[in-house]
């Protein structure tokens, strides 16, 4: 089901969260909906390994900075937006003996990073006995929509308690809440999620590199798709704007995205689903990061495929639409 509609700084208070709100993870996403939190009145208490990172966002929208786990003490509620499941382990469990060792009974680990859901389940347990529940919140819209407060919201986790500890921080974030299931659904459903993304660039970037070789623009050939039935996000927003323009700036890692493919292969797998396009979508995407580099942008992946320039023609012209019947 979806929650309702909210923009930042449209949650009335931190709700029955008491205490400051952690937030761990400062990163492209991360900074955006903290700030968001912060312009909505939420009292920040903010991690990032970077100290840099941690600083700026202190200068630019305030909070107070964890210097040690017990920075975290007070938080009713600690955010995680980390790039897995193993930083975010790191965090609660690693960091000079972990965040999760400094709450108190009752605080709530909402984890917002593209995380194994294995592993989510498995952090759950670990904390369970000092009475710290986990809710898997994993989002969607990249960083425009994180800046908007518009994201798309996976939430994953019965406990209805923890639930509601945590809908005051969900909807200053998102658009739309959608409650996935069992704790770890909310992950196992952004992995799946993105392996249809990661689909859908792997063959649009096929088409236009056919259609180039073939003499087409590539321009065109989008502005005919983005108006016919093979259209997507992909072919609308980040071939459009990012891979036929050459500014390849969408913000979101190749390296991230390749291991959510990983993530959905591996799911795939452990519930005995055949998934021959799941496995080859991670063998391409494995292999453009490997070539590239993890922090590439992943609207570069087809770099690696190859050597063709997907950029459109120096004319710049698009189609020409005169209105005949289709």
């Amino acid at each position: 089901m979806s929650g309702p509609a909210a923009g930042p700084g449209t949650a009335a208070s931190p709700g029955p969260a008491a205490g400051p709100v952690g937030f761990v993870g400062l990163g492209n996403m991360g900074r955006r909906m903290a700030a968001n939190l912060a312009a909505a009145g939420f009292p920040l208490v903010v991690r990032d390994s970077d100290a840099g990172a941690q600083q700026r966002f202190i200068a630019g929208h305030g909070g107070e900075p964890a210097t040690s786990p017990r920075s975290f003490a007070e938080a009713g509620v600690v955010v995680t937006m980390l790039p897995d499941s193993s930083a975010v382990r790191e965090a609660m469990l690693g960091w000079e003996g972990g965040i999760a060792a400094a709450l108190k009974p009752g605080t709530v680990v909402l984890d917002m990073s593209s995380s194994d859901p294995v592993g989510t389940k498995a952090l759950a347990q670990d904390l369970a006995p000092a009475g710290i529940r986990v809710i898997d919140a994993p989002v969607s819209g990249g960083i425009t929509r994180a800046e908007a407060g518009t994201l798309s919201l996976m939430v994953g986790g019965r406990d209805e308690d923890a639930f509601a500890q945590v809908l005051p921080v969900l909807q200053t974030l998102g658009q739309r809440i959608f409650r996935t299931g069992p704790l770890g659904s909310g992950h196992a459903m952004k992995a799946l999620n993105n392996f249809l993304g990661a689909s859908a660039y792997t063959t649009a970037a096929e088409a236009l590199a056919i259609g180039k070789e073939f003499g087409l623009d590539p321009r065109v050939m989008l502005d005919v798709v983005n108006s016919s039935t093979g259209r997507s996000f992909n072919t609308e927003v980040v071939l459009k704007d990012d891979v036929v323009t050459g500014r390849y700036g969408t913000g979101f890692a190749l390296g991230l995205l390749a291991k959510d493919v990983g993530i959905a292969a591996d799911l795939a797998e452990a519930v005995g689903v055949n998934a021959p396009a799941c496995q080859l979508v991670r063998n391409r995407w494995a292999e453009a990061a490997a070539g590239l580099g993890f922090a590439a942008d992943h609207s570069e992946a087809h770099k690696q495929w190859w050597t063709i320039d997907l950029a459109a023609g120096a004319s710049g012209e698009g189609a020409s639409d005169l209105g005949a019947p289709g």
